[in-house]
Order: C-alpha cells, then structure tokens, then sequence
C-alpha cells in the first residue's frame, strides 16, 4: 500500500478515536471540584499523533477532534467550542515544541502530556477571560486549573506512552504485510 495512503487511514482512525473519545467525554458528567473541567482523555489520541506523524498531523487531528466533537455534541461555534478550539491548538503547539526535549533525553512523554495539559488549561481560561473582560478570572481560577492539569496530565501521558508502543508494532506489521502483499 502507499504510504501515502496508509499515512492518511491512519490519521483518519486517530481522529475517529479522538472524536469519540471527546463525545464521551463531554456527555459523562464528571464529579469535578471546578465546572467545565474534563479530564482531557482526547489529548492523548492528539499526543500520539504529534510522535507518530509530527505537530501538522497532531493540530489536524486536535482540530477536527474539536469541529467535528462540537458538530454532533451541538455546540458548534458556541462559547465551549472556542475554549475547546484554543485549548487543542495551544496544546497541540506547546507539545510538538516540547517534544525536541524528549529527543534530547531531558524529559519524557509524561511531562510533555502534563505540560500539554497545562498549555490547554491556560489557554481556555485566557479565552473566558478575555470574553469575559475579567483579568480577575484567569488570576483566580489558573491555580486551580494548573493543580488538575497535573493530574490529567499524568494519565494522558502514561496512556500515550503505553499507546505508542502497541501502536508503532501495528504499525510495523501493517507496513510488513503491506510489502509482501
């Protein structure tokens, strides 16, 4: 198969997943100390793409996970949708750009998720506030939203950790059986 195209069914399946997984999400309500707050399982579908197939691939994945998560949850363009929107592309950025540390050694994918998180968080209370007109909001909410990154954070990360593995071994096997088909 052309890798090309292989390149792009996969994309297309990590967006399912991500899809998916944000529609869930966003349906489950969660017994959480602050009110919008989600665990931000998408992230790590987001997360893996940025290591499989670079930061390009990952903001598209973490854009149509937002566009298409907010078509079928019925809030496209609305308020969540624009914190969504700017949480996934801050986050997205902020993870690719952490990645160069991970290469070097200095950190792990774990943090990388965490900062990715905290990235996320900033930039949703940034977008409220300014809506808002409120400075006051991003000074006492982004503390807490910091504390719950770490967190969510945490787990995203060890799971796209653990989803690079299984997934780069498929992968492998697909390109092998491709070759020999």
């Amino acid at each position: 198969m052309d890798r090309n195209l292989l390149k792009m069914i996969n994309l297309a399946v990590l967006v399912t997943f991500a899809v998916v997984i944000h529609t869930v999400e966003a349906a489950l309500p969660l017994p959480m100390p602050v009110p919008g707050v989600r665990l931000g399982l998408a992230n790590m579908i987001t997360l893996l793409t940025i290591v499989l197939y670079g930061a390009r691939s990952g903001l598209v994945v973490a854009v149509l996970r937002t566009v298409i998560g907010s078509l079928i949850g019925g809030t496209f363009l609305g308020f969540g949708f624009w914190l969504s929107l700017a949480g996934g592309v801050i986050s997205t950025v902020v993870m690719a750009l952490a990645l160069f540390l991970v290469k070097k050694g200095l950190i792990s994918l774990v943090s990388v998720s965490v900062l990715g998180a905290a990235a996320h968080n900033l930039a949703q209370i940034a977008v409220a506030a300014a809506v808002i007109g409120s400075a006051a909001l991003l000074k006492g909410y982004w503390p807490l939203l910091l504390l719950l990154a770490v967190p969510t954070g945490f787990f995203t990360g060890l799971a796209a950790a653990y989803l690079e593995k299984i997934t780069r071994r498929a992968l492998r096997q697909a390109e092998g059986s491709g070759a020999a088909g």
